[in-house]
């Protein structure tokens, strides 16, 4: 796959130098420790972050039928770099960025293991070399009834579980973020149990959509969006997309998961963006796309149901949520 020809780049002094208005409303309701209210931010002008480019392929030719790009504005780079659920680093969307300034990821290391035939410890360019980044303009759905629409570089998580060979008994694949409270002060409360733990079934894990991102806008990740490499499931909810991981393991069943274990009744293990599925303290059936005005539909699975939907036959979404 070749890269973005320049012509078709937009140039970074229009991603990083906006000043536009980022209009909010009343969030449908609030996870545990965050505000019900978000008010007007005035995005204030930004250099471009000290993150290193990347050199993003394109995406597929058929990008919008495989949904790998869809045709909605962008969310500006200073809102998705500004407005971070994070609490490794802070319970404070709004503080995420400025906690998580100086986290350091020099040397840092992804273990692969389980049930593979060919268990891996890998560096980030190592991770890299497996296939060129390409650019995934995904939507993201938060479970607070929030989203945004993030322009990815990543690659699709099949090409690593390629690369390991999972054995026939791994059924799922489980994930696990840094734990170290020095660098991550969130983690010396007890609002979760440390380190973040997530997973997903091997087929979901395998699916095209789904891939371990290192960069968004043709940048590096940033601290406060998972640096140096976060998981992306387009049709499940945000915090399905783990941050800052060091191990993936293959495993036999399924595995636990940070807020399923926090509140089983209110987070499930699935996690599909469901408009018919409320959480049980507000409503799915809307969201407020940031930078909007007024609120949109929630789309069944995110808008991913042609993709995905086939992954769930014979479920029921209500009991499996």
């Amino acid at each position: 796959m070749s890269e973005i020809p320049t012509d078709k780049i937009t140039p970074p002094e229009v991603y990083f130098n906006r000043r536009e208005l980022l209009r909010a409303g009343i969030l449908a309701g609030s996870m545990a420790g965050t505000a019900a209210l978000y008010r007007l931010l005035k995005a204030r002008p930004m250099a471009p972050p000290e993150t290193r480019k990347l050199a993003v392929a394109a995406p597929a030719r058929d990008a919008a039928n495989s949904g790998f790009a869809v045709d909605e504005p962008l969310t500006s780079f200073e809102s998705i770099t500004s407005y971070n659920n994070f609490y490794e680093f802070t319970t404070s969307k709004m503080d995420v960025a400025r906690v998580a300034a100086n986290f350091k990821t020099d040397g840092w290391k992804l273990e692969v293991g389980g049930l593979v035939k060919n268990p891996q410890t890998l560096s980030i360019d190592e991770l890299r070399a497996i296939s060129p980044p390409e650019e995934r303009v995904y939507r993201m759905r938060c479970v607070e009834a929030w989203s945004m629409v993030i322009p990815w570089a990543g690659f699709s998580l099949s090409k690593l579980l390629e690369q390991v060979e999972p054995l026939p008994e791994a059924k799922y694949v489980a994930f696990e973020t840094l734990l170290d409270p020095t660098r991550m002060p969130g983690q010396k409360t007890s609002v979760l149990e440390w380190p973040y733990v997530e997973g997903l079934r091997l087929d979901e894990a395998r699916h095209p959509l789904t891939i371990l991102a290192t960069g968004l806008y043709g940048r590096e990740l940033p601290p406060q969006d998972g640096a140096p490499v976060r998981l992306v499931v387009p049709w499940k909810y945000g915090f399905k997309g783990i941050k800052s991981i060091v191990k993936i393991t293959l495993v036999a069943d399924q595995p636990v998961t940070s807020w399923n274990r926090y509140g089983a009744e209110e987070y499930g293990f699935y996690a599909n963006v469901n408009p018919e599925v409320d959480h049980p303290r507000w409503s799915q059936a809307t969201e407020q796309r940031i930078g909007e005005t007024g609120r949109r539909k929630t789309l069944p699975f995110n808008g991913y149901a042609e993709q995905v939907s086939h992954l769930y036959d014979g479920m029921d979404l209500r009991v499996n949520f």
